[in-house]
C-alpha cells in the first residue's frame, strides 16, 4: 500500500535505438544490418547502434575500433543531427496531442503526464498504445514505453519490454514491481554503484529495502536517501514542461592527437567562438567555466572555476579556458577538447501549469 504517496499517471517514451532506426529508415539497404552511428572504426565512438550491431555487444561510448572488433561486419554512418531533431520534432507534435506536461530528456525520450489529458482517456496504458501506434504510422518508427504513477518508475518500465513493447506498473503492483527488480536495472544505479551495492549483499529492491536510510546515506551519501524513496515507490519529482538548462557546452574531437599546448589554443578558439554563439543564441550566460580534455587513452578530465559575475562573451571564455589548460600540463596526446558554462543566469523555477495529484483512495485506471 502506498500510503501518503502522490499518483499520477505517468508515459515514459523512449524511441528504439533512435539514431540508427532514422538511418536505416532513410536508407533501406541498412535495413537489417548492424550499423554504428558515430566517428568511424579509427578516431571515433559509437553515439549509438542499431539492435543488430547490439547483439555482437556494440554499444553507445564505445570506441569504434573496439566496436569493429567486435563486430567486423559493423557499418559506420555519419551522425546527421539536423536529421534527428526533425524527427524528433514530429514525434513531440503527437505528444503535445495529448497533453502539455511533456519534459523531454532527449531527442529520442520524453516524459509525459496524462492524469489528465486533452482526450479525456482514462486509462494512460492505452493512450501510450495509440502514441506508439501514430509513431510508427507517422513518422516510421518504433516506440517502447512505461507506464505508472511515478517518473522513476515509468523510467524503469519502458525498458521492460524493448524494442517495440510497453509495460504498465499500476499502483497496487508497485511495491513488488520495485523489490524483483535487479539492482542494476534502477535507474540511476550505473555499474561502479551497482558494484558497491553487490559487494554490500543488494542485488534485489527487496535487498536494498532492507537497509536503513542511515546505511544508505553512509554508503552512498545523498544518492542514500533517493535509493531509500525510490525502492518504496517515492519519488515526487513532476514532469517540467520547461526544463531549465544547467550547462552550455560546445566541444571537439579532432582526426589526429593533439601533442602541443599551442594547437590545443587554437582549437579552444574555435570550440570557445561556437559556445559564444549558443549562449547569444539563448540570450545565456554563467559564473563557472569548465575545461574538458578527453586524451588519447579515452580518459577524461575536467578543470572548473567559477567566477563572481556572469561572462558569455568569446574573449572571456578563451581566456578562462587558457588559463585552465595552463593550470597542469596535460598528461598525454589530446584527442578531444571541450568548454561549457554553469551557473546560468536562467530561472531556478519558470511558471508551469498547476499539476494535480489523485488520492490513493480513489480508482486509479491504468
Amino acid at each position: 500500500m502506498l500510503e501518503g504517496v502522490p499518483l499520477r499517471k505517468i508515459i515514459h517514451v523512449d524511441m528504439d535505438a533512435f539514431y540508427a532506426s532514422v538511418e536505416q529508415m532513410d536508407d533501406p539497404e541498412l535495413k537489417g544490418k548492424p550499423i554504428a552511428v558515430g566517428g568511424g572504426e579509427k578516431r571515433g565512438v559509437v553515439s549509438a547502434a542499431s539492435y543488430e550491431a547490439r547483439k555482437f555487444g556494440v554499444r553507445s561510448a564505445m570506441p569504434g575500433f573496439k566496436a569493429k572488433r567486435n563486430c567486423p561486419d559493423l557499418i559506420f554512418v555519419r551522425p546527421r543531427f539536423d536529421r534527428y531533431k526533425e524527427i524528433s520534432q514530429q514525434i513531440r507534435k503527437i505528444f503535445y496531442d495529448y497533453t502539455d506536461l511533456v519534459e523531454p530528456l532527449s531527442l529520442d525520450e520524453a516524459y509525459l503526464d496524462v492524469t489528465e489529458n486533452k482526450k479525456g482517456n482514462p486509462s494512460a496504458s492505452l493512450i501510450a498504445t495509440e502514441i506508439r501506434q501514430r509513431i510508427l504510422d507517422e513518422v516510421g518508427l518504433t516506440a517502447s514505453a512505461g507506464i505508472s504513477i511515478n517518473k522513476f518508475i515509468a523510467k524503469v518500465a519502458s525498458d521492460y519490454n524493448k524494442p517495440n513493447g510497453q509495460k504498465t506498473v499500476p499502483p497496487e503492483e508497485v511495491l513488488d514491481f520495485l523489490e524483483q527488480l535487479e539492482i542494476r536495472k534502477f535507474y540511476g544505479v550505473g555499474k561502479v554503484t551497482a558494484d558497491k551495492m553487490y559487494r554490500l549483499g543488494i542485488f534485489t529492491g527487496k535487498d536494498l529495502k532492507s537497509k536503513s536510510k542511515e546505511f544508505l546515506q553512509e554508503n552512498f551519501g545523498k544518492s542514500g536517501p533517493f535509493y531509500f524513496n525510490v525502492v518504496r515507490g517515492i519519488h515526487l519529482s513532476e514532469v517540467k514542461p520547461h526544463r531549465i538548462a544547467k550547462s552550455v557546452g560546445a566541444e571537439r574531437t579532432f582526426r589526429e592527437n593533439l601533442t602541443s599546448e599551442l594547437f590545443m589554443l587554437e582549437k579552444l578558439e574555435h570550440i570557445a567562438e561556437e559556445l559564444h554563439k549558443r549562449l547569444t543564441r539563448y540570450s545565456i550566460s554563467g559564473k563557472t567555466v569548465t575545461l574538458k580534455i578527453k586524451y588519447s587513452d579515452f580518459t577524461t578530465q575536467t578543470r572548473s572555476k567559477t567566477l563572481d559575475y556572469y561572462i558569455s562573451d568569446k574573449s572571456l571564455l578563451l581566456e578562462m579556458a587558457k588559463e585552465l589548460l595552463y593550470q597542469e600540463k596535460p598528461k598525454d596526446s589530446v584527442r578531444l577538447l571541450g568548454i561549457s558554462l554553469a551557473n546560468l543566469n536562467t530561472e531556478e523555477e519558470k511558471e508551469k501549469p498547476e499539476q494535480k495529484t489523485v488520492s490513493v483512495q480513489l480508482k486509479f485506471d491504468f
